[in-house]
């Protein structure tokens, strides 16, 4: 067990644990198991903006061109977004899930199964289709506006595990039915064959692994919450998630800096990130909302000592940092944030700093100018 640690330490422990060295789209993947996704493009969509770090040469939209070989699906785990294989078969078949569902009517099941067997005959559908033939009418949704109820359902049906994103096109899922049993919708099917509780237990744990492997290390009030949202990835199991808490503070390495105590993978060493701070020591990223060294508030708190918040959904009046504000990392610090935007064909860059000082060094203001120039190259302007 490591000792004395402090808060320089965890920030380079963090920062160099998350953002390893650049490798291949697939190799990636599957080093993190997840990538969360957003469809807000600012200049592009979150999962793009994550993956340009750790991929080499990656550019706006491979992940999308790639999918299809990549070994991953779109899924919800404790955010929406990708997951390998791997980690989705951890996670379904998600029986008794309906409670999750905005409704659970007999009408609706019946529209399920009406739906999938639609699916199942046409082989891929667009939204569109699937309308046009049954058309459901509207819905409220999530904000307290309209929108198509078969667009809802067959979020629901994804999110159950009776349907898979192929593909999107112009950024719309298509869908095509799981190759299951039919009578896989129906919850005393589903329910005929009970998992056994220690593999049920391996599966919970080898999930919570999943997210400390992505975020770590993580503050205990911060490693509680993210770890409870394990829930949303296995409904199924929501009753067993305190006692996978309780297993996973066991296990993993953890150690009480400043007060606060932090959770990490078993077996790493954070002492040794020491060495990264030479190997990255000058680079200034622009990283995305939801990149998984910023993604914890708390955590963002505890080691940068300033307040980020995402005001994308905030009224622009009362916004801080701006509609979609990146982190701005150099060395091991987040030092401010950044809005791009692209005006007739040119990268626009709007600069905010918490630490002042870092904009008039030399240093800083060239490694910004290479990093502008690769995310130049990432979406393709000039090129």
């Amino acid at each position: 067990m490591p000792v004395g640690l402090d808060g320089d330490d965890l920030r380079r422990f963090a920062v160099a644990r998350s953002l390893f060295s650049p490798t291949t789209l697939k190799r990636a993947l599957h080093q993190m198991g997840f990538v969360q996704a957003d469809p807000i493009r600012a200049p592009a969509r979150a999962q793009d903006l994550i993956l340009r770090h750790r991929v080499k040469n990656y550019r706006n939209g491979d992940l999308d061109r790639s999918y299809a070989k990549l070994g991953v699906e779109e899924d919800f785990f404790i955010n929406y977004g990708f997951v390998t294989r791997e980690v989705q078969a951890l996670m379904h078949p998600r029986l008794d899930c309906r409670k999750w569902f905005r409704a659970s009517s007999a009408t609706r099941k019946k529209r399920a199964v009406l739906v999938l067997e639609f699916v199942r005959e046409r082989g891929v559908v667009h939204p569109r289709d699937v309308d046009e033939h049954f058309a459901h009418g509207s819905v409220e949704n999530y904000w307290g506006g309209s929108s198509i109820a078969t667009t809802h359902l067959l979020d629901d049906m994804h999110y159950q595990g009776l349907l898979r994103v192929v593909r999107r096109e112009a950024g719309i899922r298509l869908y095509a039915a799981l190759q299951r049993d039919s009578t896989q919708h129906d919850s005393k099917q589903q329910d005929s064959a009970p998992i056994d509780k220690a593999t049920r237990d391996a599966r919970i744990d080898a999930l919570v692994d999943v997210v400390v492997n992505i975020y770590a290390p993580l503050p205990a009030s911060s490693f509680t919450s993210v770890i409870r949202r394990v829930r949303l990835a296995v409904p199924q199991w929501e009753r067993e998630i305190t006692k996978a808490l309780g297993r996973a503070k066991q296990r993993l390495a953890h150690e009480r800096v400043d007060g606060v105590e932090w959770y990490w993978p078993a077996g790493e060493k954070p002492m040794r990130s020491r060495a990264a701070e030479v190997s990255q020591s000058n680079t200034v990223r622009l990283l995305a909302p939801f990149d998984p060294v910023v993604w914890d508030r708390r955590r963002f708190e505890l080691l940068w000592g300033w307040s980020y918040r995402f005001e994308a959904y905030t009224p622009p009046a009362k916004r801080v940092r701006g509609y979609y504000a990146l982190p701005l990392l150099w060395r091991d610090r987040v030092i401010g944030w950044g809005n791009l935007a692209v005006e007739n064909g040119a990268l626009r860059a709007e600069l905010g700093f918490a630490e002042s000082n870092a904009a008039r060094d030399p240093v800083f203001k060239r490694e910004l100018e290479a990093e502008l120039e690769r995310v130049k190259s990432f979406l393709g302007l000039g090129t």
